[in-house]
């Protein structure tokens, strides 16, 4: 039976050069009605892991969490997947050093009216802010990563860097760990401080 994860694939093979017919007949299948653009995996593990704390199935709503692989790509998903393709109301996150280059992108595509949500430097850094340094420190330690952070805060380059710039670095230095931590600092939110973009996302799905 197809599922969620099957339309995700047909969207990106796609936006790679494929064919549409898949996409079209999963987006019918599913019921698909959204598509919330993202810049990365890390991205998806933050929404999905509210999504899951608020007791929220968004597959089962009807609701796609697509990675998109980088910022510059959203002009190309956003024609596929909203008024010149499929049609499908569009939302996401994006930087605030990229909410022109988005605003362009989904104007040149019929999807001005579409809200997205902005962080001030990233989703990372969003969620550093919420939790506050010493208890994101404490979930290094408990996530057995305390060592690996100590080695990167001797390196020279990140002297000089603020507590929660360094942070949000050092969850960039391995493969796989901003994945792993974009589910573990919202799992860690209170429920009522989760970041203003990632809260109104959800909200508005």
């Amino acid at each position: 039976m197809a599922d969620m994860g099957a339309f995700q694939e047909a969207v990106t093979a796609w936006a790679a050069g494929g064919p549409g017919d898949p996409a079209h007949e999963l987006a019918a299948r599913l019921s698909v009605r959204a598509v919330v653009l993202l810049e990365g995996p890390s991205d998806v593990a933050a929404v999905n892991a509210l999504a899951a704390g608020r007791g929220r199935d968004l597959a089962a709503e009807g609701v796609c969490v697509l990675p998109i692989g980088g910022a510059m790509s959203v002009g190309r998903f956003a024609h596929l997947l909203g008024p010149p393709g499929l049609g499908l109301r569009l939302t996401g996150l994006c930087d605030e050093a990229e909410r022109r280059y988005y605003a362009r992108a989904l104007e040149r595509a019929g999807a001005a009216r579409q809200e997205f949500f902005v962080c001030a430097a990233d989703l990372e850094d969003e969620l550093i802010r919420a939790l506050g340094v010493a208890r994101v420190e404490e979930l290094v330690r408990a996530e057995g990563d305390l060592r690996a952070l100590r080695t990167f805060l001797r390196q020279p380059a990140q002297q000089g860097r603020t507590a929660q710039q360094q942070l949000r670095r050092f969850f960039g230095t391995k493969k796989g760990r901003k994945i792993h931590y974009g589910r573990v600092l919202v799992e860690a939110l209170a429920p009522d401080r989760a970041p203003a973009p990632l809260d109104g996302l959800l909200a508005g799905l």
